[in-house]
């Protein structure tokens, strides 16, 4: 790859000229994308002398503008960031990259993100920034000697970020409280997010399943199996050490309750460490380790962007020279205020160094083996908004029967993907 960018940069990257005879390239980004970009961008114009033009887009608005363009054949765009959720149904109107991934390229990159960015056994997407849930906890408590002592004596073993299911529950139950005596629960152990889905299939992955909610290639619908069960039944017995009003709770609620002090944990995306509000009063209190793991072992679920170029771009061969040269220098995301990439060498090459502790919790959980994509289904968004989140909220809530609600969402995803 490294030798191609290099050919093409020398040929004069960039080709077609516009109509102020200078080469330019069309990016569509989202916002996290365009600060993810932006760096790579400025580097690429000062060595081709190509002006990548980032087009900011609103998430929904991003979709709404690639699917329509890419209905109609007549695209204002060269490349596109694409969430990894879309890639499956954009999948027939973008360029095959099956040349970019050779075998050095796939070493470099998270398991999770190779057999992500493959539909159908062709490469449509090259990562450029992937993230995952980790584990954030309170240092001011964890590290406490009368809170270890306390833990101790009630748990029989040491206070220390949870590693698996039972630890966190421990640690969760441990840290619910009232701590100023008025009577009223004011510190809760974690948060149970019903508004999203995202984290509880972390925790059907965490379970052993190899296919959360359906398999792709097969259209087998597996929602309703035994590790779905388990995994909904230990999302939900977390209910007595957390908030009220979980059927509500999104990611800006759990991440405003962890930086309010009334969480002692939470599981949250990595990008939180670095995006901690200054006024917090756990600013200077957070530490973090990998996703917690259950009987499967450790998992979360990437959350990755990647990089496809639409079949109707007459810039075929300038973008994905663009796509190559994102890879290469991949590392140049790294001081976005995201702080993320898709190389593991970009990762482990910054870990340890002051405000990006919390690499080397995302490298351990993005490398885990059960750290598993979401399933490659053109309806995956529709079955996310009409089946998984009202399903969540429904188990959330008193007296709710796991079971009977994982039956009723397999039904619904087979009338779904038939």
């Amino acid at each position: 790859m490294t030798a191609a960018a290099l050919v093409l940069s020398g040929c004069g990257v960039g080709g077609a000229e516009d109509a102020s005879g200078t080469d330019e390239l069309t990016v569509l980004v989202e916002g996290g994308g365009l600060a993810e970009l932006q760096p790579v961008a400025d580097a690429y114009k000062e060595e081709t002398g190509t002006t990548v033009t980032l087009v900011e887009l609103p998430y929904d608005g991003l979709y709404d503008r690639i699917s329509s363009e890419l209905q109609s054949g007549q695209v204002s765009f060269d490349v596109a960031a694409l969430d990894a959720i879309w890639l499956s149904a954009f999948a027939d109107g973008v360029t095959p990259l099956d040349d970019l991934f050779t075998d050095e390229v796939k070493g470099d990159l998270f398991p999770g993100l190779v057999s992500e960015a493959q539909v159908d056994g062709t490469f449509v997407g090259m990562p450029v920034w992937t993230n995952s849930e980790i584990l954030f906890y309170r240092t001011d408590l964890f590290e406490d000697p009368a809170e270890q002592a306390a833990f101790e004596e009630k748990y029989g073993y040491e206070l220390a970020p949870p590693a698996d299911w039972e630890q966190y529950r421990d640690v969760a139950e441990f840290f619910t409280r009232d701590t100023d005596g008025d009577g009223e629960t004011d510190l809760y152990g974690t948060d149970v997010k019903g508004a999203v889905e995202t984290e509880w299939l972390a925790t059907v992955s965490q379970a052993g399943e190899e296919h959360m909610v359906l398999d792709a290639e097969s259209g087998e619908v597996t929602i309703d199996d035994a590790e779905h069960l388990e995994a909904l039944d230990y999302y939900t017995s977390l209910l007595p050490y957390a908030p009220s009003g979980a059927a509500q709770l999104d990611w800006a609620g759990a991440q405003n309750l962890f930086y309010q002090g009334q969480l002692a944990m939470m599981r949250f995306w990595g990008h939180a460490y670095t995006g901690t509000p200054e006024d917090s009063v756990v600013k200077d209190s957070i530490g973090a380790a990998p996703m917690i793991g259950g009987p499967g072992g450790i998992a979360g679920v990437p959350g990755a962007w990647y990089l496809s170029v639409p079949t109707a771009t007459d810039k075929k061969d300038e973008a994905k020279d663009f796509i190559a040269f994102a890879y290469e220098n991949n590392e140049l995301s790294m001081d976005s205020w995201l702080g993320l990439a898709a190389r593991i060498s970009a990762f482990e090459s910054n870990q340890g160094e002051e405000g990006k502790e919390h690499y080397a919790a995302l490298l351990e959980t993005l490398n885990a083996p059960q750290t598993l994509a979401r399933p490659a289904t053109p309806q995956w968004q529709e079955i996310v908004d009409t089946v998984l989140t009202p399903l969540l909220q429904k188990a959330v809530e008193p007296g709710a029967d796991n079971a009977a609600l994982l039956a009723e969402a397999k039904a619904q995803i087979e009338a779904i993907v038939e």
